[in-house]
């Protein structure tokens, strides 16, 4: 009798069809793979190619790393402007490697950086036409020089919209069973992301107006949307050293008293920070993450994320 109900069992289960497992998915940075959490929800959990505290620009993947993304159904990263060292590893994996960069999303609002540093609040244009391969050969070559397309594009809450469709879409289409809940998913953190929006905006009214120094030039895309006034950036390439002439031009300023606050930045040393603001009387904020290197990764930090730059910003102007 027992050897008749275990042979049922194992005919049922033949004829029944294998649950399928959640899509693989492989992401570049904090914001990507939160944004990308948020829409797989219960489905699956995204992997996160930089640790807590690594820098963009000049990581290098582990061997297994590498071999997770031959593995990937899907990756999701920002673009080669950000991160060429993924982009040469992608180019490695073959034209049928199924990937999504950000940057090049139809509806993606974008910018080039500006010439010296300094962002003030404006409307920006949308669907930047821009050549996308030769800005991904420039930033190859240059190693993140300041030229060409700002790729911290994440610090735009419209664009974290538009980019959670589109998640949604090419998770549906690899997986259509799922499909569904992908596109419910999106909805459900799109509305989340307006409600954060409208509470940043009330959060940094208090710095309108009021001109601020960063450390490097990553923050554009936050001054457009929320009309704030970036004085300069110390450092204006993501692997550029500032010369001595912009660090006199930036002093020069901070001691005639036009910007309030100083920003150093995680992963960066605080000395030029110091070193310009030494004798002036200008206040020396948090260190800002723009990246969101040191958040604990998952659905919510890329709200965390900008509730941080925000929250350690206005201190820092409201102590002034």
């Amino acid at each position: 009798m027992r050897y008749i109900i275990s042979s049922a069992f194992a005919t049922l289960a033949a004829t029944l069809p294998a649950l399928a497992e959640a899509p693989r998915v492989v992401t570049d940075i904090h914001p990507v793979h939160s944004l990308v959490a948020q829409v797989m929800g219960d489905l699956g959990k995204p992997e996160l190619l930089l640790e807590r505290g690594a820098s963009e620009h000049d990581f290098q993947l582990r061997p297994s790393q590498a071999a997770g993304l031959v593995e990937a159904d899907l990756i999701v990263w920002i673009g080669p402007e950000l991160t060429p060292w993924l982009g040469r590893a992608l180019d490695g994996l073959g034209e049928d490697a199924a990937k999504l960069g950000l940057l090049t999303v139809p509806g993606t609002t974008t910018q080039e950086f500006s010439e010296d540093g300094a962002h003030t609040g404006h409307d920006h244009d949308h669907d930047h036409d821009h050549d996308h391969e030769e800005t991904a050969k420039a930033a190859d070559e240059h190693d993140h020089s300041h030229d060409g397309l700002d790729p911290h594009a994440w610090l735009d809450p419209a664009n974290a919209q538009v980019w959670l469709t589109a998640i949604a879409a090419e998770l549906g289409r690899i997986d259509p069973a799922n499909a569904a809940t992908y596109t419910a998913n999106a909805k459900a953190a799109t509305k989340e992301i307006a409600a954060l929006d409208s509470e940043l905006a009330t959060t940094l009214a208090p710095l309108k107006g009021k001109p601020i120094v960063v450390y490097h030039d990553a923050y554009g895309y936050l001054a457009a949307h929320y009309g704030l006034d970036i004085f300069g950036s110390i450092a204006l390439g993501d692997a550029t050293a500032p010369g001595a002439a912009r660090l006199a031009e930036l002093r020069d300023g901070v001691a005639a008293g036009t910007p309030v606050c100083l920003f150093p930045e995680a992963q960066y040393d605080t000395a030029l920070v110091e070193q310009i603001a030494e004798g002036t009387g200008a206040r020396i904020g948090g260190a800002l993450d723009p990246n969101g290197s040191m958040q604990d990764p998952g659905p919510g930090a890329y709200a965390a994320l900008l509730r941080s730059l925000a929250q350690t910003m206005v201190d820092c102007v409201q102590t002034s």
